[in-house]
């Protein structure tokens, strides 16, 4: 039996949902662009969630839809939770169109279970692909049968290389971490209102109290400085970034959100180029605006300059009644993600509004990292970094890939031939050495905050 993991596209999510629709998830719109100090923004096309698209008030009127976390075997980092800091196999290949590519393979247990399990990773630039293979061991399994199991891999030339170095589990880690990883970091910007620009909106040195409950909602504000959990890229030596920051856990990830108002502020620095560095670089960012739900409509993407940031969360708060409201937009090129707004998309419960908001935020940025601008950057880097890797590990650097030699030194098998009792010991000590690299790998990544 062959299971195999790969990431969701649009397509399979429109497919298997079959309730995505324009008036579920908002129009594509043009936004006007606006004038700013007398230059015109730069205009992008979103898709706009408000909960008032056409057809929603009589079809999903009422509760929010059910948060659920899409794409969860996607986000889950194979290479660190299941092969790293154990004994495992590693192989570098060209294919068939001569293109460079490694497989990881780990005998392992399925579902805590006691059922052992073959988990296999080929890496290539397109992305990982993952699959599991049930285990006999009365037929274990070679590596061209395990290759096999993957699309257009069954017609090799030549077999793949074992790599034997313990340096090759931090070079595949390093391989995991272009393809999106398991604890995510997200901007929360605070404005007020009639502000039209985010040389504004960045330069608010403090917050509302209303805007200090939200923030207090989202998570745990934590210090900093010697902070040995996930970072989000913020300084935990010196305070270079702040004092504090918000914290929080969903379903065992870790979020780190960049609140404007606790990054460094400068009264000599107009741009709060501090403050931009980090929410401007990520993926989604949460903008708060003050003064009431009446307020959201004066907001427009295009005030922020970041070409990166591709969703916008935008809530308000109501003192009326207790609620917040919330609004999304994402960039055209986005596919579709839940959980989809309720109508009108108003919370009066604040836990359920924080559970909504978290996984409509993690929703939105694995959904991001299969827009065309993520994927051929991704694309880009891992052919690039395979290519380097595979010329490393080969042992030539003077040969093309296409003409490096492949040695199929021995199949995957926990059922090997004795070799002498030298050997064997040398084997025994090598693969001690290589678990004690890997544990120890996989201790500094945790202990750095980038699991």
């Amino acid at each position: 039996f062959v299971f195999v993991c790969c990431s969701s596209t649009s397509n399979d999510l429109i497919s298997r949902r079959g309730v995505f629709s324009r008036r579920h998830y908002g129009s594509v719109e043009l936004l006007p662009q606006v004038e700013v100090n007398g230059q015109e923004t730069n205009g992008r096309r979103f898709r706009v969630e408000n909960g008032d698209s056409l057809g929603e008030k009589e079809e999903i009127f009422g509760s929010p839809s059910t948060p659920v976390l899409e794409n969860p075997e996607y986000q889950t980092r194979w290479y660190f939770k299941y092969f790293l800091g154990k004994l495992h196999q590693n192989y570098v290949g060209v294919d068939s169109d001569k293109v460079p590519f490694f497989l990881s393979v780990v005998l392992t247990d399925a579902n805590n279970q006691c059922v052992p399990q073959y988990r296999a990773i080929l890496w290539r630039k397109t992305g990982a692909q993952k699959i599991s293979i049930s285990y006999s061991p009365n037929k274990p399994m070679t590596v061209k049968q395990i290759l096999s199991n993957f699309p257009n891999m069954e017609k090799l030339e030549r077999g793949p290389k074992e790599i034997f170095t313990p340096d090759i589990q931090k070079d595949l880690l390093l391989l995991e971490e272009q393809e999106g990883s398991v604890n995510f970091k997200f901007g929360v910007l605070y404005t007020r209102p009639a502000q039209v620009s985010d040389d504004e909106m960045f330069s608010n040195e403090i917050g509302s109290e209303e805007f200090d409950r939200f923030t207090s909602l989202l998570g745990e504000k934590v210090r900093l400085k010697g902070w040995d959990k996930y970072r989000g890229g913020l300084d935990v030596k010196g305070d270079m970034t702040g004092r504090h920051s918000v914290y929080t856990i969903y379903e065992g990830h870790e979020i780190m959100f960049h609140v404007s108002t606790l990054l460094p502020y400068s009264k000599d620095n107009r741009q709060q180029v501090e403050r931009k560095r980090h929410i401007g670089n990520d993926i989604v960012n949460i903008v708060y605006v003050d003064g009431g739900p009446s307020q959201m409509s004066h907001f427009n993407p295009s005030f922020i300059k970041s070409q990166f940031t591709h969703v916008f969360a935008v809530v308000s708060y109501s003192p009326e009644d207790h609620s917040y409201r919330l609004n999304v937009f994402s960039e055209e090129s986005v596919p579709l993600f839940g959980p989809s707004l309720p109508c009108p998309p108003v919370f009066k419960v604040s836990e359920e509004f924080r559970e909504f908001l978290i996984v409509k935020l993690i929703n939105g940025e694995k959904a991001a990292f299969n827009t065309p601008t993520f994927a051929q950057k991704r694309e880009r880097t891992l052919d690039m970094l395979i290519k380097d890797l595979c010329s490393e590990h080969m042992g030539d650097t003077s040969k093309s890939v296409s003409h490096m030699p492949m040695l199929n030194r021995r199949t995957f098998s926990d059922v090997l031939a004795d070799p002498p009792r030298g050997s064997r010991r040398r084997e025994e000590a090598r693969q001690v050495e290589f678990v004690r690299i890997g544990q120890a790998l996989k201790l500094d990544t945790i202990v750095k905050g980038d699991a």
